[in-house]
């Protein structure tokens, strides 16, 4: 290759920008920009204890040793995770004419064996409910996230308008459409009980603070977790009440793309993946009707 040849260099700083306001433009979602940029950080760190600073001089050699040096700390899980973020970043440069090569192509994920998402007991669930029995405001958010399946994110958006008397109304949120869930009477009660101690204010978000602000993600998410311990649940993260949600609609016999629908799939695979012991109800006769947890 000629000097004429050569690509114009481009820092990694630029590198990541461009390829995070291509993400916005595909309208991927926060949580996944966030997590491609974090292993991009990462990455250029590494590189940059190696005197490599552009996005352009990276060597198959180089990345290697960046995926050589995680061995230790890390599931093979995450690792698998952090190369998918390296092909994609330079799987984009090289598309965008940013670099004429792309020097992830001969990275191999590592294996591993998945499992199947963590879900809550019945006795667990009950410990949870029982913890946060006293705390109206928590307990509503856990009625609520346990029989509708809805993610943090969502619960966080919610206003006081999308409260109907049967249904709970998901607004469009980043690439999600707008849905509806059905609402059980202990999710109404647990939402009407809440309201009636809600501070009077103009924010319509229908989780708020004393103060009257929006209840941000991490604030519910610290809050959820002080619960699990108080519960005595080990080993369980926020997003396992989800799981559990639609583990336990597949098991009662509820459709299976009606439940990807419920829970704002876009993938059936995504939903499927919660069985591992029993086969998912695929006939048009199963059951549209969610089951109380």
């Amino acid at each position: 290759m000629n000097n004429s040849e050569l690509p114009n260099p481009i820092s990694f700083e630029s590198a990541i920008e461009k390829f995070t306001t291509h993400l916005k433009s595909q309208k991927r979602s926060t949580a996944t920009i966030v997590a491609y940029k974090g292993d991009l950080e990462q990455l250029k760190r590494y590189l940059s204890g190696q005197k490599i600073t552009q996005a352009t001089t990276v060597t198959p050699e180089y990345l290697n040793s960046f995926i050589a040096s995680m061995n230790t700390g890390y599931t093979a899980k995450s690792v698998s995770r952090k190369i998918n973020s390296l092909k994609t970043f330079f799987k984009f440069l090289l598309s965008a004419k940013l670099n004429p090569k792309d020097p992830s192509i001969t990275l191999q994920h590592p294996k591993y064996e998945t499992s199947a998402p963590r879900t809550l007991t019945a006795e667990e669930c009950r410990a949870l409910r029982d913890a946060c029995r006293l705390d109206i405001r928590l307990g509503s958010i856990i009625e609520i996230m346990l029989q509708t399946g809805i993610k943090i994110s969502e619960l966080a958006n919610l206003r006081v308008d999308d409260v109907k008397k049967t249904e709970l109304h998901i607004g469009p949120l980043e690439n999600n459409p707008a849905r509806d869930i059905p609402l059980f009477r202990s999710s109404s009660v647990s939402i009407q009980n809440y309201l009636a101690i809600r501070p009077k204010v103009e924010d319509d978000h229908l989780f708020i603070t004393k103060s009257g602000r929006p209840l941000l993600i991490r604030n519910i998410r610290t809050a959820i977790d002080r619960y699990f311990r108080i519960a005595g649940i080990k080993g369980s993260k926020v997003n396992d009440i989800r799981n559990t949600f639609v583990a336990f609609q597949l098991k009662a016999g509820v459709n299976l793309e009606y439940l990807s629908k419920i829970v704002g799939h876009k993938r059936l695979s995504s939903t499927s993946k919660y069985l591992s012991d029993f086969k998912p109800n695929l006939s048009p006769s199963a059951s549209t009707k969610l089951v109380e947890l």
